[in-house]
């Protein structure tokens, strides 16, 4: 029998309606943690989004995982809901163990090949408060609970370790921000044991991405006939594992403030993604670029 390496622990992943997210809530899951799972998507009502995916689902797949999945209606970029989410929290367990922010919603906002000096500002500032404005507030209202126990883990979900430009500026500057978001908070929280810091998938085989491809998850590889790279690419499942490796790490505190990938963590952990294979993006691309 698999080992509950995280039982009994009370873990909020913000933004778990799918892609990234809703694969870390389903992993933690797995590894045996309460997982309260937040988005604006619901059974009820579609977020701008307008995308099928739901918090009840994820729930549901959190449960159906080993964990107990709990799906609360949440959106993050209003302080009064956040506090309501973890006054809940505070209610029924009196501590938060993990918090992961994965809040983006910026797709529609996304402006790609388009020089700055044309781009929309309107899109521009909806697409930094929807994806970093948001990690703040929810830290914000997270840290003064996890502050009851010492040992607490906070997970900013990003995209790239900061290296390289990624093509559009408002992309690109949302990005590197949550990767300074993680090294901020380790700073200020360092004095109180809690762990702060930035975990990237490689290329991301999400819902969306499925559907932009034109494949499902049993046929994804003939999507590589449209771009090789996506051979490469990880499920939402294999960022999951790596983050639910890092929260049961007793070590994980030495890391607080760096920015990880999910194909490095896979390296040490030993982890595969679900299919069985262990993708390494940054290998696969400084190999094409060659």
């Amino acid at each position: 029998m698999e080992t509950k390496t995280l039982a009994g622990k009370i873990a909020v992943v913000a933004g778990a309606t799918r892609g990234a997210g809703r694969g870390i809530a389903v992993e933690l899951g797995a590894a045996g943690a309460e997982v309260w799972v937040t988005g604006r998507s619901t059974r009820a009502a579609r977020s701008d989004m307008d995308r099928p995916e739901t918090i009840e689902d994820t729930a549901d797949l959190v449960t159906a995982a080993g964990g107990l999945g709990i799906a609360v209606a949440c959106d993050h970029s209003d302080p009064d809901q956040v506090a309501a989410l973890i006054e809940r929290i505070a209610d029924r367990h009196g501590r938060l163990d993990i918090l992961v922010n994965d809040i983006w919603g910026g797709d529609p906002l996304s402006e790609w090949g388009t020089p700055f000096w044309r781009q929309d500002l309107g899109k521009f500032r909806a697409m930094w408060e929807r994806s970093v404005l948001t990690h703040l507030i929810t830290s914000r209202h997270a840290v003064p609970l996890m502050m009851r126990h010492r040992g607490g883990l906070i997970v900013e979900v990003t995209d790239g370790v900061g290296r390289e430009y990624r093509g559009n500026l408002a992309y690109d500057l949302s990005k590197a921000a949550v990767n300074r978001l993680a090294l901020a908070q380790a700073e200020e929280l360092r004095e109180h044991g809690i762990t702060a810091i930035a975990v990237t998938p490689g290329f991301l085989r999400s819902e969306a991405v499925l559907d932009h491809f034109g494949v499902t998850e049993a046929n994804w590889r003939d999507g590589g006939d449209r771009d090789p790279h996506f051979l490469a690419s990880e499920t939402p499942r294999y960022v999951g594992r790596a983050i639910a490796a890092l929260a049961a790490d007793p070590a994980v505190s030495a890391r607080t403030g760096q920015v990880l990938t999910s194909w490095d963590l896979a390296e040490e952990y030993g982890i595969d993604d679900v299919d069985g294979r262990r993708p390494h993006w940054d290998r696969h691309w400084r190999g094409a670029s060659v």
